[in-house]
């Protein structure tokens, strides 16, 4: 079980000591191009591809809804590469938030939380609530770091079908409707992230995933 904080990220510090390959910074650097541009980025995370916009370019976000044929009420995930990410998209969080974001952050658990007032409508689909995860893995980290702002962690895939699992599906699929694709890095575990809402003051399971239930609800009550 993981029982270190979340990496707290000082501009690019953290990524610039981990010295990721060339080839891979350039990705990240030409992905964050395109989200300072209004676009939409396909990239592996730990969990699965997503599409990444960045969390306040509603411009940007409507793109992905259009890219997945998602209804405009369902919430788009959040990616975070440091606490202070966390603070621009939520407010007061509580105890036991920080505490699962302790334990299980970096990884592959998603908190739904509070929102705070200035997050796009678009991002929360019009809900008073926002997901929020930190990926263990460096080409999301990487881009919203050198961004400076969250990003979107949705799946790469239309909506309702099944998950793109290899780089060579995301790119057949979506490689026309996408502003980039980021080739390199590790490819995804295949599994999604569980889904935990922790707004009541006890998780609640809203999707099974990568974490097991009962090691959050362990970690939840400090055993």
């Amino acid at each position: 079980m993981r029982r270190n904080p979340p990496p707290r990220l000082a501009g690019n510090k953290a990524l610039q000591e981990q010295a990721p390959p060339t080839n891979l910074q350039q990705e990240i650097t030409a992905a964050v191009r395109h989200l300072r541009e209004h676009g939409v980025v396909a990239l592996p995370t730990d969990t699965l591809y997503g599409l990444a916009a960045d969390v306040f370019d509603e411009e940007a976000l409507e793109k992905v809804f259009v890219i997945k044929g998602r209804p405009a009420d369902l919430a788009l995930p959040v990616l975070v590469a440091d606490w202070d990410q966390v603070a621009r998209v939520t407010q007061n969080l509580s105890k036991l938030a920080r505490r699962l974001a302790e334990q299980f952050w970096p990884g592959p658990l998603t908190l739904v939380v509070p929102k705070a007032a200035w997050v796009p409508d678009l991002i929360t689909g019009g809900r008073a609530t926002v997901a929020l995860r930190m990926p263990d893995h460096p080409v999301p980290l990487g881009v919203a770091a050198e961004l400076g702002r969250p990003i979107t962690g949705t799946s790469a895939n239309r909506s309702g079908q099944p998950d793109l699992l290899t780089l060579k599906a995301v790119v057949a699929e979506l490689g026309s409707q996408v502003d980039y694709i980021v080739r390199c890095g590790p490819a995804p575990c295949g599994v999604p992230s569980t889904v935990v809402d922790v707004t009541s003051g006890e998780p609640r399971l809203l999707r099974p995933g990568g974490v097991p239930l009962q090691q959050i609800l362990q970690a939840a009550h400090g055993r």
